[in-house]
């Protein structure tokens, strides 16, 4: 595999898994007043792309999708469906703060790699018009 291609699949790597982290960010910030519900996260993985003689490259992937075991928040809310004798019922432990920060976070890195993506694809574009001069 070329520099260049190999360029090409470590920044599709590094898309794909911001788009998953993104895609979960998204589900956690939309079920953030859900009763017991667990903010999910996806940790990131070393990945090896075989290279061309210049040694190993490594991407990245999504692991497994984790459910953060953090403790859940207690609303009151008598006259909610699932409140117990006390008025009390548990809600979700997504922290919409966090959520947005993570977004944002995902957000830059995705847009990295694709300028990234973007600067390999020219570059072979411009070798591609040199050799066919």
């Amino acid at each position: 595999m070329s520099t260049l291609s190999s360029t090409l699949a470590l920044s599709a790597s590094g898309m794909q898994s911001q788009a998953s982290r993104l895609r979960h960010v998204s589900e956690n910030i939309a079920n953030a007043d859900t009763p017991g519900y667990h903010r999910k996260y996806v940790d990131f993985r070393p990945m090896a792309v075989a290279g061309d003689g210049f040694g190993q490259a490594s991407g990245v992937r999504t692991g497994p999708v984790q459910l953060d075991q953090g403790e859940l928040t207690r609303v009151y809310d008598p006259g909610h469906i699932l409140a117990d004798e006390t008025g009390h019922y548990e809600g979700s432990n997504v922290d919409v703060m966090v959520e947005i920060a993570d977004a944002r976070e995902a957000q830059r890195s995705y847009e990295a790699n694709l300028k990234m993506f973007d600067q390999a694809r020219q570059m072979s574009q411009s070798l591609i018009g040199l050799l066919r001069r």
